[in-house]
């Protein structure tokens, strides 16, 4: 079965602009945030500034974008609003699938506290590797590139996606890009906050164009 649609001229995915996850200070402590739900995440003001600053240049990019979908966390919901303001676009759709990867009993938890806390969860971290672990009541990685998938068959046209760094990454995995070795070498975040990524249909398929593109930000 094919990884896109068809139909799918053109594929351009946003990252939410910093959140006060992004900016939490590493403390040494066991959590980095507590009392929060991450889908009520919200941005910084930086945060803010980089997402009205996406904007003008998803204009330059696709004046006439078909469909705009949108992760139902706040932060890219946010990101959206700010991104879209005073622009002619379709009226963002949720679609719950392209929300965040779902780190379940892990969630606030520093790599110091999950090892103090959960100590089993940090063993089957460590034996099975970030890319296939399941933490209790969270997702894998191929979890979530499962659901992308799903999406991803369903575009027709010129499409445009606020969502979070790991479905941007394992959209160039579904598209051929990188392989789970390049995924597992990766050390940090690889998308930058309010970063534009885009693909466009060739002979061959979808073809990147632009990647984690942060020229236009202040």
């Amino acid at each position: 079965m094919e990884a896109v649609g068809s139909g799918l001229e053109s594929l351009t995915l946003v990252r939410h602009g910093e959140s006060v996850v992004n900016a939490a200070p590493y403390t040494g402590s066991d959590e980095f945030i507590t009392g929060i739900s991450d889908s009520e995440v919200p941005l910084t003001e930086r945060g803010a500034a980089q997402a009205a600053a996406v904007g003008p240049r998803l204009a330059t990019l696709e004046p006439d974008f078909d469909l705009v979908l949108c992760s139902p966390y706040l932060r890219t919901r946010e990101t959206a609003r700010l991104a879209l303001s005073g622009l002619e676009m379709p009226v963002p759709r949720f679609d719950e699938r392209l929300r965040d990867r779902e780190t379940g009993v892990l969630f606030g938890l520093t790599a110091f506290g999950i090892e103090r806390r959960l100590p089993d969860e940090h063993l089957r971290l460590q034996r099975v590797g970030r890319f296939y672990h399941r933490p209790a009541g969270g997702e894998s990685w191929p979890d979530v590139a499962l659901r992308l998938r799903a999406v991803l068959r369903e575009l027709q046209g010129h499409v445009l996606i606020f969502t979070h760094d790991i479905a941007i990454v394992l959209t160039r995995y579904i598209f051929g890009e990188i392989d789970e070795a390049d995924i597992r070498a990766q050390t940090g975040a690889e998308v930058g906050n309010a970063s534009i990524s885009r693909w466009e249909r060739g002979d061959s398929g979808m073809v990147s164009s632009v990647y984690n593109d942060t020229s236009h930000l202040p």
